[in-house]
């Protein structure tokens, strides 16, 4: 069987590819084809997410296994997930998260299954639009509240951020602290 499936961008207007892959394929196949339609690197820790029809996430399919989930959640890893263990229906949908660092994701929906044909390899049917960039910079500059903040805290301003009077000793108050003489402070 072969599934057809359509994916898009919320980020980019007129982005849309559709696939044609087996149904024996695995999600590492998918992603594969969805990163060469896109013209991206394969180079990232994608994922895919199974989705309600309110494209509510459920179940995660991993690029690698990283060990973080619970002892009593399963672990499904694209290379080891065929597209039949969670594509049952037309409508399916899944969401292909391609830039880890900021959770921006593709939207993909199941358009078609189509009995009796099988595929050696997957195929880019319709590519309409340019792809987002896959990731985005990130901004490491210090935002204008930080900034204001760090000249604040400048050399010439550090007596006022402390206080303005020095430390005096005469006014530490020794009997505020219990100290045990077995410890050695």
């Amino acid at each position: 069987m072969l599934y057809k499936i359509k994916f898009i961008s919320d980020e980019v207007d007129g982005f849309l590819r559709e696939i044609r892959v087996d149904s024996e394929a695995t999600f590492l196949d998918l992603n594969k084809v969805i990163l060469q339609s896109c013209g991206y690197p394969d180079d990232q820790m994608t994922s895919f997410h199974i989705c309600n029809d309110e494209w509510e996430r459920g179940q995660q399919i991993t690029r690698e296994d990283m060990g973080t989930g619970d002892a009593d959640e399963d672990i499904y890893v694209m290379e080891k997930t065929p597209l039949t263990d969670f594509i049952e229906d037309e409508g399916q949908k899944m969401e292909f998260v391609f830039d880890p660092f900021s959770e921006r994701s593709f939207f993909l929906e199941v358009k078609e299954l189509i009995p009796g044909e099988h595929l050696s390899a997957p195929e880019i049917l319709r590519k309409r639009g340019e792809a987002p960039i896959q990731i985005q910079d990130m901004d490491l500059s210090m935002p204008a509240a930080g900034a204001v903040a760090a000249s604040m805290l400048a050399e010439d301003e550090v007596g006022d951020f402390y206080g303005d009077s020095a430390f005096d000793s005469e006014d530490f108050d020794v009997e505020g602290f219990e100290i045990s003489e077995g410890n050695s402070y």
